[in-house]
This record gives C-alpha cells, structure tokens and sequence, in this order.
C-alpha cells in the first residue's frame, strides 16, 4: 500500500505543476514517463517554497518556511512524509541523488526574498540566481543524466547557464508585479524604479550570452529529456523575443505573454527539431 500513496504523492505534485505553469506542464509530458515524475517531484517543491514568500502575505512567512524546511529534512531522515509534496520530492532526491547543496542554495534564495527587497551589486543577483534558478536546473540535470555521473558533470555549467536565462527572462517578464506590487529589484543595474531602454537592452545582451553558453549541453541531453528542454528553450527564446520588442516602460505596466497559438507552434518546432536530431 506504500506504492499506492507514493503515486498518490507525485500524482499531488503534478497537479501543483499543472495548476501553477501552463507552459512548464507541456514541456513536462514530452519526457519520458519516469522522468516526469521526478520533475514533477521538483516542480512541487520549489513551487510551494516560492508561493510561501511571494503570496502568503496575511501569514508568518519565516515560520512557514522555516516549517517547511524542517519537515522536507525530517522527510528525508525517516524516508517518507505525509505531506505529498514532501514526500515525492525526497523520494526523488533519493533515487538521483541530488546533492544536498542544490537544496540549501535554493531554500537560501528563497529566505532572501524575505529580509532583502534589492540586490544592489552583480555578486549579489548571481547569488540569489544561482539557488533559485540554477541549483533547480542542475537538480533537473541530476534526473535527465540518471546516474551518468560524468555526463552530468560535462552538462553541469550549460545547465546553469539556461537556468540563469530562463530566471532572468522571467524577471523581465514579472518586472511590474516584482518592482510595484513586491517591491523587489533582482537585477543590481535597476535601481528604484528606474528602468530604461539602456538597462533593458543590457539585460538581453547578458541574457543572450547565457543561451548561447546553454547550446552545447542542449546538444548533449538523452533523447528521452531533449524535447522537453527544447520546448522550455524556444518558449523563452520567443518570450525573450517580445520583451526586446516592448519598450522598456511597457515591462512596468503590464505582463508579456506568449499566445497559446505561438506556444503550439513551438511544441511542434520542438517535436520536428528533436525527432530529426537537427539540434
């Protein structure tokens, strides 16, 4: 009966996956079935631990995630956790052994968000980068490369460098929600509110550098992961796209989307490209 509330838990995970991220959810399906799960087994985690900061703001955040943090290492002790989410992400940190330093970094950025509001100097964007974005990249990386550990070591700094631009075209993306309504600025060039077309275009040159240094690991991942990350990939190419062509006071007014349509379109590229091996 443990099998039955193991699936019951990854199966909780992939609903927070698909009820948070409409883009990530279809990348997810393209992955082969037991990687799936385990990056759902993420997904749920990281997903909550960053809803705890950015959206429970009538509770005591810090206790909250605090609490959560002690029940996942509790979790991981005893092997199982009654808490769904919980327990598919240490039962997936245990099958691919994720380090553990991946999780503290992560959980460290996620405690920044609650006691800093700006990030002034570029040390201190790539830190907050490196554990919300990288190290959640890198434990993807540990599941797609399974227990190829040189694989995973040759992928290591391309893997970072996608997590690095996919969290930065995010930032772009939540700039009016994450300068006005949370009053935080990740990047060290904005400072207030002051946002132009010189600091953007910075912004996409540095974002554009990370993308191409992601490529040759692109290149390198299984067949059963490739056309999962290449779907995320031409997604945030094309989000990144749209934000270079909206003005700068634009980004503070209002959300850049990419239309289902475009999305769809994507998900074949993607298909095409991979099946034909033409990345």
């Amino acid at each position: 009966m443990l099998k039955l509330f193991t699936n019951l838990s990854y199966k909780v995970s992939k609903v927070v996956t698909n009820t948070y991220s409409t883009s990530f959810s279809v990348a997810v399906r393209f992955l082969d079935k037991d990687l799936r799960k385990a990056i759902y087994g993420i997904y749920g985690f990281v997903r909550l631990a960053d809803e705890i900061v950015d959206s429970f703001h009538n509770h005591d955040k810090k206790f909250l995630l605090d609490k959560f943090e002690n029940d996942y290492y509790d979790a991981l002790k005893r092997g199982i956790s009654l808490n769904p989410v919980l327990n598919s992400f240490q039962e997936t940190v245990r099958l691919y052994h994720i380090p553990d330093g991946l999780v503290k970094a992560f959980l460290k950025s996620m405690k920044l968000d609650l006691i800093k509001n700006d990030h002034v100097t570029k040390d201190e964007t790539d830190e907050y980068i490196y554990g919300s974005a990288e190290a959640v990249g890198l434990m993807c990386l540990k599941v797609f490369t399974g227990n190829d550990e040189k694989l995973y070591e040759e992928l290591k700094q391309p893997a970072k460098r996608l997590g690095a631009a996919f969290q930065k075209v995010n930032f772009l993306r939540d700039l009016k929600d994450d300068t006005l309504i949370l009053n935080r600025r990740y990047f060290h060039n904005i400072t207030g509110n002051e946002f132009n077309e010189k600091i953007k275009q910075d912004i996409i040159d540095d974002i554009e550098n990370d993308f191409d240094d992601s490529v040759t690991g692109l290149k390198r991942l299984p067949a059963d992961s490739k056309t999962g990350v290449l779907i995320a990939y031409y997604y945030y190419k094309r989000l990144m796209q749209k934000i270079r062509r909206t003005p700068a006071e634009k980004l503070l007014e209002a959300r850049i989307r990419v239309s289902g349509f475009a999305k769809f379109l994507l998900l074949i590229k993607s298909y095409v490209v991979s099946k034909l091996k033409l990345f």
